[in-house]
């Protein structure tokens, strides 16, 4: 089915080129033949039915604002359901409006320096508004929140979560792996971290396994 598919773009291309924007003749044997060249190419290289290059565990959330909200909102300590900034910060990166809602938490936070789940959800929303890299305001957020609730799990499972998704494996890892050591046993996140680190770890053993540039 790729293979229709690219052959029938293949001759789409040639028929607009040829026809739509008047090429001369002279020209249909060069394109012609640059199109063969690509479906030969294609041929050697092209290979759509291999999965995707493997990703690191903290991407399941990465990019998807509202799996993001949602798993805060499990891991939150305080109950933030009548916060009303918290809800239309939310809202809004719902939407992929983070910058703004990161301002609208600001405003929450310096009413209430206390307010964890406001920091916590500004940390979140500083790292979506820098594509997934963490930045010195997010870390200040991190930090901020996990000082107003020393003993909830989501300032360092999102903290970790950010390092792995700006590429600091290491660190990201040992945050996490300290979450799971200082989690009661029975603690409802639990299972869902030890599986995360499983596949942080299978995923760091890979990138290790790779090969290096030829000498």
């Amino acid at each position: 089915m790729t293979w229709v598919l690219v052959i029938g773009l293949a001759l789409a291309v040639f028929a607009a080129l040829a026809l739509l924007f008047r090429l001369p003749r002279g020209g249909w044997e060069v394109i012609g033949a640059a199109l063969l060249l690509g479906l030969a190419g294609y041929s050697l290289q092209g290979a759509p039915g291999l999965p995707g290059a493997p990703k690191a565990p903290a991407e399941k959330i990465a990019g998807n604002s509202a799996a993001a909200i949602a798993e805060r909102q499990k891991l939150a300590a305080g109950d933030a359901s009548g916060d009303k900034r918290i809800i239309i910060a939310d809202a809004l990166a719902r939407h992929g409006q983070f910058a703004d809602a990161a301002e609208v938490l600001r405003g929450a936070v310096e009413e209430d320096p206390a307010n964890a789940p406001a920091w916590l959800a500004m940390a979140n929303a500083l790292v979506a508004h820098a594509d997934g890299t963490i930045s010195p305001a997010a870390i200040h957020a991190f930090g901020q929140a996990a000082k107003a609730e020393p003993g909830s799990p989501g300032p360092p499972f999102f903290l970790g979560m950010a390092l792995i998704q700006s590429g600091r494996l290491g660190e990201g890892r040992a945050i996490w792996a300290d979450l799971l050591a200082r989690s009661p046993a029975q603690a409802p996140w639990r299972a869902d971290l030890e599986q995360r680190l499983a596949e942080l770890d299978a995923y760091m053993a890979r990138g290790q396994a790779a090969p290096g540039p030829a000498q």
